[in-house]
């Protein structure tokens, strides 16, 4: 059980790592980065437009117009003025340009790229001569960093350090990674096993040194990560002058290889676990993998909305106790989805094990893709599961960790379609995209035609020769399914929810995925008391919701074993989506994918609907 009062991402490990480090990683599969993936689909790729033209622009116009972020930097610099904001507000504007680092990656524009510049700028003449660099206490007092340890310094100085990282791999301008080094080398000069203890408020710097390890080779960055994770459950946690550390919400009550369930701080939780992966795979740690194993099985079974949101209490942004998942209290926070995105994909890496993808799938394409607009310029902080027409999105906030976390998460999807190990190239999720990518020192050509989510139909063909097995997750939402290679049917074998084939591949060979993917009207767990006597309707990897906007009869919606469902594409609408049409005895409703839910005129919405069993 979780304690009700203890208030309870990241991004991806370096993909190009080398073939020694692979060996040495407890990772079977080495993901395939995106910018070696062009995505071409109607669903995906015109989201990445508009993240480039409106999403990022929306992000800088809020730091340098509309909020005091950049000028937190400038008046640091100075060393006079000022701070306007949150304690942790610096940590927006990195994670806004890590979003332009990966925007650049595969999409080089010479003004974006001179405007990060311009911010890099900043933050090297914000940093002190010691390497340290914290707008909030340069500004407010430098000889009080270093005394609580939930003001943020290690998270804000984490997501510096994953800024930098992108940036250089998207530029090859290392001023930043200078930066993030000497801030690094500054918190290892002061904490560590022979100096002072340290428990990170909010978890981040764990998994961003593990970044700053792979791409300098340094072991200190990997080590002092360890260290950080080993710092908790221990009491060494505190929260200076400020009131009481209440351990549980820090997951700091128990040591991370002794972890049994997930509680606390939902963000806070999935950027630890993370770093535990991130760790364990370098470190060879098999018991931060056990506690993972179990952990997962908690959220996953026990604290996981049909959306693949999770932290459903706005009292601590995370956990209460097993099975309590409100609707329209639901907090479901977007950067806690986007963290459930990360943590499956490294969780997959591991076993090659498909229900980490499908986790992953829901989480992508539900709870957290609801976090932005179908504009590009609207953000969603909360997503419940039922409103009464007053939740909508907004262009900003106080404390804006979405927007910015949504902004770096976008343009990144391509890394979570294709892997690769010793014996096989992974599919794992099914994107029109165009993929060149080295196996084994040759080059590999790779093309997928789909419609998916819309339809379960994906073609894929080979350009090149490959000398491995071809793994396609086989999804779970999915009951019937197909195999053909070369318009021939064939029966592959299937382990861990992929279709197994293996032949000698040449160039120009077509293998036909045909997923069924009917309406499904799902039920949840007894336990969850809040959804009984209802259902929720789920078509290949989207939930569907009902909004009013649609139904005006919303609040006489029911569904029942006689109700029968058309799907049907609807081009005109919410950019263009496939919506249900629902009918039965009690009358007609329309359905539409959840993500798309508040894009038009109020009212009120629900995903779990009124549900009468057939009367005997």
């Amino acid at each position: 059980m979780k304690q009700l009062f203890f208030i309870t991402i990241v991004i991806s490990a370096l993909a190009s790592c080398t073939q020694n480090e692979r060996n040495k990683s407890l990772k079977l599969i080495t993901p395939v980065d995106f910018s070696h993936v062009k995505i071409t689909d109607n669903f995906w790729a015109p989201r990445l437009r508009s993240h480039a033209t409106t999403t990022l622009a929306v992000c800088i116009d809020q730091i340098e117009n509309q909020t005091g972020r950049i000028r937190n930097f400038e008046n640091a610099a100075k060393g006079e003025g000022e701070h306007s904001g949150i304690f942790f507000d610096d940590s927006d504007v990195y994670k806004a340009l890590e979003g332009i680092a990966y925007s650049l990656k595969n999409n080089p524009d010479t003004a974006l790229e001179a405007k990060a510049d311009e911010w890099i700028d900043k933050f090297a003449a914000a940093q002190q001569p010691d390497g340290y660099i914290n707008t909030f206490y340069t500004l407010t007092g430098l000889d009080k960093r270093w005394h609580n340890m939930d003001k943020h310094e290690m998270y804000c100085a984490g997501h510096m350090i994953e800024a930098a990282v992108a940036y250089y791999q998207a530029t090859g301008k290392r001023k930043l990674l200078d930066v993030s080094e000497r801030m690094a080398d500054h918190c290892i000069s002061l904490f560590g096993p022979d100096k002072r203890h340290w428990v990170p408020g909010h978890e981040e710097i764990e998994l961003a040194l593990v970044k700053l390890y792979n791409i300098t080779g340094k072991q200190k960055y990997l080590d002092f990560a360890n260290w950080l994770l080993e710092e908790r459950g221990h009491g060494y946690g505190s929260r200076g002058d400020e009131g009481d550390w209440y351990a549980a919400y820090y997951q700091d009550d128990a040591p991370v290889r002794e972890m049994t369930d997930i509680g606390g701080h939902a963000v806070r939780a999935m950027y630890l676990y993370c770093g535990m992966a991130d760790v364990a795979a370098l470190k060879r740690d098999t018991g931060y993998i056990d506690a993972m194993n179990r952990l997962w099985d908690d959220v996953v079974l026990r604290n996981m909305y049909i959306t693949g949101g999770i932290g459903s209490s706005h009292h601590n942004e995370g956990f209460t106790e097993d099975y309590d998942l409100p609707n329209y209290d639901a907090y479901c926070e977007t950067c806690a989805s986007v963290g459930m995105v990360f943590w499956n994909w490294r969780m997959n890496q591991f076993t090659g094990d498909s229900k980490y993808i499908d986790v992953l799938e829901r989480s992508m394409y539900n709870g957290a893709l609801a976090g932005i607009s179908l504009n590009g310029d609207l953000f969603f902080y909360v997503n419940p599961l039922a409103s009464h027409g007053n939740h909508h999105r907004q262009a900003w906030y106080g404390c804006a960790c979405c927007p910015s976390q949504i902004s770096r998460f976008l343009p990144s999807i391509g890394n979570y379609i294709y892997g690769v190990s010793d014996k096989a190239l992974w599919i794992n999720l099914y994107i029109s995209s165009n993929a060149e990518f080295e196996i084994e020192g040759k080059s590999l050509k790779i093309q997928q035609t789909t419609e998916y989510p819309w339809d379960g139909k994906v073609e894929i063909t080979l350009s090149s020769p490959l000398k491995k097995e071809l793994r396609l997750r086989l999804p779970e939402w999915c009951k019937a399914w197909t195999v053909a290679i070369n318009g021939e049917q064939t029966a592959p074998s299937t382990e861990k929810g992929y279709a197994v084939l293996n032949r000698k591949w040449q160039a120009g060979d077509k293998i036909t995925l045909s997923l069924d993917m009917p309406v499904e009207v799902v039920a949840a767990d007894p336990r969850v008391k809040e959804d009984e006597g209802k259902r929720a309707i789920q078509r290949g990897p989207l939930v569907y919701c009902a909004e009013q906007v649609d139904n005006a009869d919303f609040d006489k919606i029911i569904l029942s074993p006689d109700t029968k469902f058309t799907a049907r594409f609807d081009a005109e609408l919410l950019n263009g989506v496939e919506t249900i049409k629902a009918e039965s005895a009690s009358g007609q409703f329309t359905l539409i994918p959840y993500y798309a839910w508040d894009n038009r005129e109020a009212g009120e919405m629900k995903v779990w609907l009124d549900y009468l069993p057939e009367q005997k």
